[in-house]
């Protein structure tokens, strides 16, 4: 297991070292253990959840915020979140089947050209998202 120290942490997740800081000392992050120099050792994980952090900042979450959900998720079994997970996945596609039904009637008005191009153009989306549910199922959540 590959363990970063500040530098190389802060390098591959593309902050700087403060920020990095910061988010150990907000109990954001956590490192893996101590060098024997008493460096802070931090996992893959840990880049991973700065990933999920920066994600999160773009959506204009605070970092109290990202606090909860962060300790939310990492309180939850893999089992429980991927259920959950898979049963938002059902609802969503159940409303998108609703909303596929009561776009048939305008659908079926389309000229062969146009039905082509729209479809064409969800096909890619779908199927990206099938793919991932498919992965989902079969390997498990990434680590």
């Amino acid at each position: 297991m590959k363990l970063y120290r500040i530098g190389e942490l802060s390098k591959a997740a593309h902050l700087s070292e403060r920020t990095v800081d910061y988010y150990t000392k907000l109990g954001l992050i956590t490192p893996e253990l101590r060098s024997i120099k008493n460096y802070r050792l931090y996992s893959h994980e840990t880049l991973a959840a700065l990933e999920r952090i920066n994600q999160l900042k773009q959506e204009k979450y605070t970092l109290e915020e990202i606090k909860s959900l962060m300790s939310k998720w990492n309180s939850a079994t893999p089992e429980a979140d991927v259920s959950n997970k898979l049963v938002e996945l059902e609802v969503h596609m159940q409303q998108l089947e609703r909303e596929v039904k009561a776009l048939e009637p305008m659908i079926s008005q389309l000229k062969p050209g146009q039905a082509h191009r729209a479809l064409s153009n969800l096909l890619p989306q779908g199927m990206a998202c099938m793919e991932a549910i498919r992965l989902l199922l079969t390997q498990g959540p990434p680590m």
